[in-house]
């Protein structure tokens, strides 16, 4: 009587582990390369969450003016303002590139400091108060 054996063998072992080297080869830079896009996401969402605030406060100012009943001017857009609006955590890493008013918004550029290689500045517009 002859005895029947089941299971895989190597040869079939080794072929599924090439297979899920070569799987794992070709899908490894497309979730490396993931960091630099989750960073500028968050620099984009932060300039955009800025920006939001930097409204709202326009149209308050404009609605209901200041306590003191004086308009405030537009001041240049620092890190210093920055920090006003977001936690120190994140303002930390914030650089303020540049500052250009023009028209009824200025705007300022944040960049993340250190420079990460493949994200771009991220303009705010904040509208000037007057």
């Amino acid at each position: 009587m002859k005895q029947q054996q089941s299971g895989f063998t190597l040869i079939e072992l080794i072929m599924v582990i090439v297979i899920l080297g070569i799987l794992a080869a070709v899908a490894l830079p497309k979730f490396v390369d993931l960091s630099t896009d989750a960073k500028q996401a968050a620099l984009n969402g932060l300039a955009g969450a800025i920006s939001s605030g930097g409204t709202i406060n326009f149209a308050d100012r404009s609605l209901h003016g200041t306590a003191s009943g004086v308009q405030v001017t537009a001041v240049p857009c620092t890190l210093a303002m920055m920090q006003s609006m977001v936690d120190p955590t994140t303002s930390a890493s914030l650089l303020v590139t540049a500052y250009t008013p023009g028209g009824t918004a200025p705007s300022c550029t944040l960049d993340l400091n250190p420079v990460v290689t493949g994200v771009t500045a991220a303009s705010v517009n904040i509208p000037l108060i007057n």
